[in-house]
């Protein structure tokens, strides 16, 4: 019974985990594509920090930093008509109209140690974290007062 038991509850802290992360990266691209240059200088900051702020604090404790936390910029490609470019390096990579994409990668989620802090086991399973990630992504609406962008990713 004990056996089912912590399955079950490793099995739904996992699929909590990724879920929240799917959310935290969702709300983070939402967030990132309606802020004004305006409300960036009143917070002090750019682009880029705000979204990796937000998503920190969507992620209800999960991400305690923002290593993880990736934001890339594309445009339309103007040697390709299909393709988009990464122009995440450019002054004007958040310009209305291109994507904002944001992503978690490579969450390492501990299964049975970090929901059972007195059990520990040193089997491959229980040691070897699952690698969790989560992508979102959306266009940057129009606006006359863009952000500064920062630095990307």
């Amino acid at each position: 019974m004990f056996c089912m038991l912590s399955v079950l509850i490793a099995t739904s802290y996992a699929m909590w985990c990724r879920s929240t992360l799917a959310y935290a990266v969702r709300s983070g691209v939402r967030y990132g594509i309606t802020v004004t240059g305006t409300q960036a200088t009143a917070a002090g900051s750019n682009l880029t920090a705000m979204v990796k702020s937000y998503v920190v604090a969507s992620s209800a404790g999960l991400l305690s930093g923002t290593s993880l936390i990736q934001v890339h910029y594309y445009a339309p490609c103007t040697t390709s008509s299909t393709g988009l470019c990464d122009v995440s390096s450019q002054s004007n990579g958040d310009a209305p109209g291109n994507l904002m994409q944001v992503s978690i990668s490579n969450y390492p989620l501990t299964f049975m140690p970090r929901i059972l802090g007195w059990f520990r086991s040193s089997t491959t399973i229980e040691s070897t974290p699952l690698m969790l990630s989560a992508v979102s992504a959306d266009e940057i609406e129009p606006s006359n007062d863009v952000p500064p962008i920062g630095t990307a990713p």
